[in-house]
């Protein structure tokens, strides 16, 4: 689970974690409780999170749909209230869609821009001024999808893409601000994400399989691998690094 991010790098530091219950957003806060971060995950189901707040004392939780209606506010507001800052924001809640262009479904694409592009939209607005505050980072979780096709899941890749486009736009608007805004984009990794977009588990295996011949290291990545770069796109030692973007993809991408 750990990031393998040991020294306490970001002792007094507070990590705000979407999509804590479970992946890449439970290794996230696993890993900054491990480097010293009070952490405050997120998610909507109350039982994967608390399971991830068991890993650490560091972690607490709160349950709640970042979609709702004044709901990146109030992440904010606790996370405040309980530790009277923020230094970092990792917009990792996400979902996808396997849905070719002739299966197009209003609602599904609704969906996937509510959580992927607009919520992590006011979650960074309304962390902004404690951002400002603490010359804070925002990371934002992309996809190696977000830069190349992906026949199949055109309107998860371009929510994707928007991400990467927000985080480049961000970096420029708020560096003299001190505020850095990067990106982590993963190639495939062996979370339940899949499961989550209605595939069976034997389909998802099957997906996993295609992937992991394509990708030259011929490995799927763990959370915890992910979570590693996350981290080091917070750490304060790389405080000239703004508007990148990060791809941990086994060399997928240069395929």
């Amino acid at each position: 689970m750990s990031a393998d991010h040991s020294a306490l790098t970001f002792a007094g530091h507070v990590a705000v974690v979407t999509g804590a219950g479970s992946g890449i957003g439970r290794a996230t806060a696993v890993a900054f409780a491990e480097a010293g971060a009070q952490v405050l995950g997120v998610g909507r189901r109350e039982a994967p999170l608390k399971e991830t707040a068991a890993l650490h004392p560091r972690i607490g939780v709160l349950a709640i749909d970042v979609c709702g209606e004044g709901a990146p506010a109030e992440v904010i507001r606790t996370a405040v209230r309980r530790w009277g800052r923020i230094d970092h924001l990792v917009n990792n809640a996400g979902a996808t869609a396997v849905m070719r262009l002739a299966d197009t479904d209003e609602q599904t694409v609704t969906n996937l821009l509510a959580l992927n592009v607009v919520a992590p939209s006011l979650l960074a607005h309304a962390a902004l001024p404690h951002l400002r505050e603490t010359s804070g980072t925002i990371i934002n979780l992309s996809s190696t999808y977000g830069h190349r096709p992906m026949p199949g899941g055109a309107h998860y890749a371009a929510t994707k893409a928007a991400v990467e486009q927000l985080t480049r736009s961000w970096a420029l608007e708020l560096a003299e601000e001190g505020v850095r805004v990067n990106a982590v984009a993963p190639g495939p990794t062996r979370t339940d994400v899949m499961l989550h977009a209605g595939l069976t588990p034997e389909t998802a295996d099957d997906m996993y399989a295609y992937e992991r011949d394509r990708i030259p290291t011929h490995r799927i990545a763990s959370p915890a691998e992910i979570a590693h770069w996350v981290l080091r796109m917070a750490d304060p030692a790389g405080r000239h690094a703004t508007g990148q973007v990060v791809t941990v993809d086994g060399g997928l991408e240069l395929i």
